[in-house]
């Protein structure tokens, strides 16, 4: 991991930039955190539209992790912002695109398309990340994992041992095998729901809360559409963190 940049926002948190191999991503840490307690970690998930276009929202959720005693991180997803095209993705994103536009159903192939390659890459992306981020002075577990693509929390809270809670948001679509693997989540889940949610499957997201295995998951669901999830939601997320992080 190298640090690219540093700069203290105008509360109590550093915002660092950093690179990992071809790989972008900040980390986000109290100022004024004491030296002789490890910062819990929070990774921060985004959907793949660019880092630089999500800053505006990631610096906001940081923000409020550091003021709940957490230490934040994020990093670029394959093929958004400035890293490379994947041309299966591009195709897949075409079709989405098409299917939407013409008023038809997305298929489950397009689906599959668009999600299971993304999962494959970024994971092991994010393991790398979590490697570096726990060995930053000041930072320890547990870790949790908030938000991003659906699919990839699962995959994530399946495989990586160190994270110990995740916030999810039904608001992705989701490939018919992640099902499966959601039956493997043991975590403590806090998902949200927005009820009316104009791109997800509401149906599909009932059924994906069914299918986790976790003996402790609370659904969150809230009237309104994708962006119109309320203020009141992030709080309820932070004391989710808090119980199970600190």
């Amino acid at each position: 991991m190298h640090f690219t940049s540093e700069q203290r926002l105008d509360d109590d948190v550093i915002e660092r930039e950093f690179t990992l191999g071809e790989i972008p991503g900040i980390l986000w840490t109290p100022a004024s955190a004491p030296a002789s307690t490890p910062t819990p970690l929070i990774l921060l998930g985004h959907p793949p539209l660019g880092l630089r276009k999500m800053y505006p929202r990631m610096v906001g959720r940081a923000r409020q992790a550091v003021a709940d005693g957490f230490a934040a991180a994020t990093i670029e997803l394959p093929g958004s912002g400035e890293r490379p095209r994947l041309d299966a993705l591009e195709q897949a994103r075409a079709d989405l695109r098409r299917a939407v536009q013409a008023g038809e159903p997305v298929s489950e192939e397009i689906i599959d398309a668009l999600v299971l390659p993304l999962v494959e890459q970024a994971v092991p992306e994010w393991q790398a990340a979590l490697d570096a981020l726990l060995a930053v002075p000041g930072i320890g577990g547990p870790v949790g994992y908030s938000g991003g693509v659906i699919s990839i929390g699962i995959r994530l809270a399946v495989v990586e041992p160190r994270i110990k809670a995740a916030g999810l948001f039904a608001g992705s679509f989701v490939p018919r095998a992640m099902f499966e693997e959601a039956r493997r989540v043991t975590i403590p889940l806090h998902v949200l729901l927005q009820w009316d949610d104009e791109g997800n499957d509401r149906q599909a997201a009932l059924d994906l809360f069914d299918a986790f295995g976790s003996e402790e998951k609370s659904l969150y669901a809230n009237m309104g559409g994708h962006t119109g999830v309320p203020q009141f939601a992030g709080d309820d997320a932070a004391r989710f963190f808090h119980r199970h992080l600190k």
